[in-house]
């Protein structure tokens, strides 16, 4: 179960909200303005990022920033309003690794659930192994699999992504990856 704050008030006009299915033929308990009866719809949110290559190596970043300070992580963040995955997940890894790439297929989509999120990650081949991170991220630094500190990685999406993409990389095909993560 999600836990997250509930909603207290209306966006629309300030009034208090009360969960309770909609009268328009929902079946979703939600948060329904008391007074201007605006009905407050509450969906995941979209983290979207690379998987950069070089190589046999694989771009990380190691954290600057909460949650998981010090620990590394693939560029990744929060998906902005008028953008695509794609836009996105490429946005995130100019902006936590300064880096230069090509934009490949979407190779993980990871729903979890429990926090209200879905994981999209895509491949990107790096054309350069110079990079500048920005103020979220300590060190950018590229990684063999051997290498990986794979007790500091951040997020399990992080890690799981990593794992299905070295084993993808040994059977010389890639897929595409759905998880669920409970």
């Amino acid at each position: 179960m999600l836990h997250r704050p509930l909603i207290q008030h209306c966006k629309a006009c300030g009034s208090a909200v009360t969960y309770r299915i909609p009268d328009d033929g929902d079946t979703r308990e939600r948060a329904v303005c008391n007074a201007c009866h605006t009905i407050h719809y509450e969906n995941p949110l979209n983290v979207v990022g690379t998987v950069p290559v070089w190589g046999d190596k694989v771009l990380l970043c190691k954290r600057n920033i909460e949650p998981r300070l010090g620990k590394w992580t693939l560029p990744a963040g929060f998906m902005e309003l008028n953008e695509t995955v794609a836009q996105g997940a490429a946005r995130e890894t100019v902006e936590e690794a300064g880096a230069q790439f090509e934009m490949q297929e979407l190779f993980t989509l990871m729903n979890v659930t429990r926090v209200g999120q879905v994981h999209f990650f895509y491949r990107a081949q790096l054309t350069s192994d110079t990079f500048d991170p920005g103020h979220e991220t300590q060190e950018a630094r590229l990684f063999a699999e051997h290498e990986i500190p794979w007790d500091e990685i951040a997020f399990r999406t992080v890690k799981e992504t990593l794992q299905h993409y070295f084993a993808d990389a040994k059977k010389g095909k890639f897929e595409m990856h759905h998880v669920d993560i409970v």
